[in-house]
């Protein structure tokens, strides 16, 4: 018996000294051949980790036997993983190659410059997110996409046919750009329209500039710019598909295909399409809470490889879509007619874009796009009918000399626009009278290296509008870095401006639900703008990292056109700002990144966005004071599976009430949009996945759309000068209008997708 306690006791002590033992795995992370600082390397199943050094060196101590999937980390690089035996008969130490990839911290941008430089070398402040971060909460349309980007906020402006725009710090959807691939394609007509129907499949990444952009851009970059990059066809998937379906019967599917034209041409071909046919209506109001869609865009990108590797790039997109909105029981043979109502859209849309480097010695690049839109719409009985056609070209040529970066450029814009409206008949007789404008203009920019850390931006642009004359726009980049460019200090001004088609920009102007009154001829928009950015960057010792981007804006405006609903009920006044309008506030993104697969992108944003005329400031309609996004990311390394939550939350906004009597609240509450999803990757092609849509299934109040049992104001009396006059069955004067909407109808609901790629 003694004998057996002493073998047991010999046995137990040689277990303990078993997992007593330490093992070292070392190694070093390159990038073309040279070390890699600040790289985390992590064991998947463990929790050990390191950072590599000033020589790129690494060491991890694990106390566990088996075999181990080590990856080594670096923002702005492709993930590098070895599979490792411990304890190991191979005494080499690992070596980890990473390879550039398009997401990250110091990718590649080109919307502040047009040229393709660093992020952190770039003197203009440009916020990138790459097509993962969109994965963590997967929509239908990049409109729908942008809801967790700090200070942009899409902006629903119909309760009853859901049209938005895309809000930059405040300011309302038609004061920014939205361009493909740097193309200004999406404008006017597509302001409101033109948001939908680009396949996702071949988003590679998405730039935002916040604050005015003219003077590179022209007409409309006053808020800022949204910059689709689409991906490389030699650089995307050989196929990649993308499909999900939602509780609510919505059914998405993104398609990417990826061929040669022979030798010297590569292809890459994508399909969205989109379908919701089923009426809901959960808050009781008698009309659909989501408009019903059916939408097919097909999109076609070439590359032509070409002698000196000049570069030739050619695409075109094509988008239709029919959807409409109203009362439940609205069919397409009420359409127009005023006995159910009904918002009914065709839109039908096309437009192709390049760049081709000219075949000279110097940096020449022309860039075109043409565009068309055709718009038949039907709001109740008011019909709104528009054809806009819109040619760019740009020639530019770029020249280094000794520390100066040269930027020459000549565009031109051509825009027809017409409709079956006012704004395009001759004035005092019905005659037709489209919109042609002619807008030739000419920029400079050049961007001194005064060292490889200092560098002063400075740009002008004069443009000629054949209607209102001579436009002239400079702007002023500063930028300053430390040695290892883990801080970046940005200083930006410059000068927007727009012209303005309330029409193309204003849903609330078709809707006929209120009269349109214009008091005078519109003169263009004018904005300047103050930017202040801070990017800091920290790795710490176990392989975290920190990022910090803030910014201190400040805009002021003349000539503001502000949509007046506040005078005359039944009234849309439209006139030039006899006053300013400003835009002021501060803005936070934080990245952390852990080793142990938790990732969290968080922002907020405090503004004030005032009106000030006649000594009297007023705030904003449809602005918050504050509003806040997330996106928190955890990988599940042993179980394949990735799991997000993002959201965000407003503060109160101010809304447009039909006057003194009317009982709807005069602000929106505080509110947030909050997702989670479930990602579970199986093998190397396949991933499915699933989650909830507005966990708080948090929707307006089901009054929003006033006197929706009435809506075409059959039982409303009008006094003499439009005004209503209130009656025992109408107390409170209402009229039917749509335009009290600051969030969506669409309460909690599921969604279940999956997605097929192929590399090569």
């Amino acid at each position: 018996m003694t004998y057996n306690y002493i073998l047991l006791l010999f046995f137990s002590l040689l277990s303990l000294d078993a997992l007593g033992q330490n093992y070292l795995l070392k190694g070093k992370v390159i990038f073309q051949e040279e070390p890699v600082e600040f790289a985390n390397v992590y064991v998947k199943g463990l929790s050990n980790g390191a950072v590599t050094d000033e020589t790129g060196v690494f060491s991890i101590t694990i106390a566990e036997t088996g075999t181990f999937t080590v990856q080594a980390s670096m923002v702005g690089f492709q993930t590098a993983q070895q599979v490792v035996k411990v304890p190991s008969e191979n005494s080499a130490e690992l070596v980890f190659t990473l390879k550039e990839m398009d997401g990250g911290l110091d990718e590649v941008v080109v919307s502040g410059t047009m040229q393709e430089v660093s992020k952190l070398d770039s003197p203009v402040p440009v916020e990138v997110y790459s097509a993962n971060f969109f994965r963590a909460n997967p929509t239908p349309s990049i409109f729908e996409s942008l809801q967790n980007v700090n200070g942009v906020r899409p902006q629903i402006n119909c309760n009853v046919c859901n049209t938005g725009d895309i809000h930059i710090n405040g300011l309302e959807g038609p004061y920014t750009m939205v361009l493909i691939d740097g193309m200004p394609i999406v404008s006017g007509l597509a302001t409101v329209y033109g948001l939908t129907g680009i396949p996702q499949a071949l988003i590679d990444r998405v730039e935002v500039v916040k604050g005015p952009a003219s003077t590179l851009y022209g007409s409309e970059a006053v808020g800022g710019l949204i910059n689709v990059i689409t991906k490389k066809p030699e650089s995307a998937p050989l196929v990649s598909s993308d499909f999900f379906a939602t509780g609510w019967g919505e059914l998405n599917l993104d398609l990417g295909l990826r061929s040669n034209w022979g030798k010297n041409i590569q292809s890459l071909t994508g399909v969205n399409a989109f379908y919701y046919d089923n009426p809901i209506d959960n808050n009781g109001d008698g009309f659909t809470d989501v408009t019903l869609s059916k939408r097919i865009s097909f999109f076609q990108k070439i590359n032509v490889q070409r002698p000196e590797n000049r570069l030739f790039t050619m695409a075109g997109r094509y988008v239709y879509e029919d959807r409409w909105g109203g009362e439940m029981n609205w069919t397409s043979a009420d359409r127009g007619g005023d006995e159910v109502y009904g918002e009914s859209i065709y839109t039908s849309r096309w437009e192709t874009f390049g760049t081709w480097q000219l075949p000279t010695s110097e940096a020449m690049n022309f860039q075109f796009s043409v565009n068309g839109h055709n718009q038949n719409s039907v709001y109740g009985t008011t019909i709104y009918k528009a054809d806009q056609y819109i040619g760019f070209g740009q020639l530019t040529w770029a020249k280094t000399a000794q520390k100066h970066g040269l930027l020459f450029g000549l565009a031109y814009r051509y825009t027809f626009y017409d409709d079956n409206t006012s704004a395009t008949s001759e004035l005092g007789s019905d005659k037709n009278a489209p919109s042609v404008i002619h807008l030739p203009g000419a920029f400079l920019q050049d961007e001194i290296k005064f060292t490889t850390n200092q560098s002063l931006l400075l740009g002008v642009r004069y443009d000629y509008n054949s209607i209102h004359g001579s436009i002239f726009s400079p702007r002023v980049n500063y930028k300053l870095s430390s040695a290892d460019k883990s801080t970046v200090f940005r200083l930006s001004a410059g000068n927007g401006f727009r012209v303005a088609n309330v029409f193309t920009e204003d849903h609330a102007a078709l809707t006929g639900a209120r009269e349109v009154i214009f008091t005078e001829e519109l003169k263009p928009e004018q904005s300047w703008n103050v930017n202040t950015n801070l990017v800091k960057k920290i790795y710490t010792d176990k392989g975290t990292f920190i990022g910090l981007d803030g910014s201190v804006f400040y805009t002021y405006f003349t000539n503001r056109i502000i949509p007046d609903y506040e005078t005359n009920p039944n009234q849309i006044i439209y006139s030039n700002l006899d006053g300013s309008a400003v835009s002021k506030g501060v803005s936070l993104n934080l990245d952390i990144a852990w080793p142990n697969g938790l990732n969290i992108t968080a922002g907020g944003t405090l503004m004030d966005v005032s009106i000030e005329e006649e000594g009297i400031k007023t705030r904003q309609l449809l602005t918050e004071k504050f509003s806040g996004v997330w996106s928190v990311g955890y990988d599940f390394f042993r179980l394949g599976l990735t799991v997000d939550y993002t959201g965000n939350v407003y503060s109160p906004m101010r809304l447009p009430l039909l006057g003194t009597l009317d009982d709807r609240p005069a602000y929106s509450p505080w509110f947030s949009i909050q997702n989670i999803q479930l990602t579970k990757k199986l093998g190397e092609k396949w991933e499915v996945f699933g989650g909830v849509k507005n966990l708080l299934n948090f929707t307006p109040a089901a009054n929003s759309i006033a006197r929706s049992f009435d809506p075409f104001d059959k039982n409303v009396v009008f006094a003499t000068d439009g005004s209503v006059i209130p009656t025992p069955g109408n107390p409170n004067g209402l009229t039917f209008d749509p335009t009290y909407v600051y969030a969506p109808n669409q309460g909690a609901r599921g969604f279940l997708g999956v997605r097929f790629t192929v590399s090569d």
